[in-house]
């Protein structure tokens, strides 16, 4: 089954426009998965909604809060929230570059692999790659994609380029916070030394396909083992019981590139769409 894009538009450098599609670099690692059991009977344990004094009730009632002080909360239907959730862009224009260098890795949050969306965006792709490549140069730019909108640098990786999304300046933690107390002292010559030794001697090229979870492969020979006993086997009855692609834009790369050049900031932007109203007026209710 071929791959599906997570994002597909076009990257705009001035007066340039390449379109491109983003595919998910990652994948989430092999774990194990627990229901929770109740012993005595061998059933599955579920959990409903309900309300202190009330009881049980229906989701079609339930609707987002948020606390402004103790029991004083502001309420919000979905309908609000989704008329605020940011359009998905088609353009990610390149305003900075940076040295790759300057951006710490506590910055770094999901890469993502970009390819030319057709034959006619080629060119143009290599050309910003290479172009990357020779100033080794981190291109940056802002994302909206799935309702928020991200920070998000672009850099070569092989014949294609990687795109990663940034984390924001207030949701990374300074670090001095948490190494002030170590003194700063200079290390024993002698014992520098042999730490390098051995540092250098365990040196080689890196091979994730070396490391496995051994947490993960433990639980599995735990649940193979246990699952031939039949002390430890329960058999339980699961019953209901009530409860596009964007159009290539054709473009002369060396005029368009030029044009840049001579005049920056030359290239247009569509007008913001008005955002929509919200359907229902915010409310707020004493808990």
């Amino acid at each position: 089954m071929a791959a599906r894009a997570y994002w597909q538009g076009q990257i705009r450098l001035a007066l340039v426009s390449i379109p491109v599609e983003i595919y998910a670099a990652t994948k989430s690692g092999a774990q194990i998965a627990f229901h929770q059991v109740h012993e005595p009977s061998g059933k599955r344990v579920k959990y409903e909604k309900v309300v202190p004094g009330i009881g049980a009730i229906d989701a079609d009632d339930i609707v987002k809060g948020y606390e402004l002080h103790k029991g004083d909360y502001v309420l919000l239907d979905q309908d609000e929230i989704d008329a605020v959730k940011l359009e998905s862009k088609k353009t990610l224009e390149l305003t900075q570059f940076v040295d790759a260098d300057e951006i710490d890795v506590l910055y770094y949050e999901r890469p993502y692999f970009v390819v030319p969306a057709d034959d006619l965006a080629e060119e143009a792709f290599i050309v910003l790659r290479e172009a990357l490549r020779r100033a080794k140069k981190v291109g940056l730019g802002q994302l909206a994609m799935r309702g928020r909108e991200y920070i998000v640098s672009l850099k070569p990786c092989g014949r294609g380029m990687v795109l990663e999304t940034l984390r924001y300046a207030d949701e990374v933690n300074e670090a001095q916070g948490y190494f002030r107390d170590i003194p700063d002292a200079k290390p024993d010559a002698d014992l520098l030394d042999l730490a390098t030794t051995l540092i250098e001697k365990k040196s080689h090229t890196f091979d994730p396909s070396k490391f496995h979870d051994r947490y993960v492969d433990a639980l599995k020979d735990l649940i193979a083992r246990k699952s031939k006993q039949k002390t430890n086997r329960k058999i339980i009855e699961d019953k209901d019981e009530g409860g596009g692609r964007s159009a290539s834009n054709v473009v002369d790369l060396m005029a368009a590139l030029k044009k840049s050049i001579e005049k920056p900031g030359a290239a247009a932007k569509k007008p913001a769409a008005k955002r929509a109203p919200a359907k229902k007026a915010t409310t707020r209710k004493r808990a």
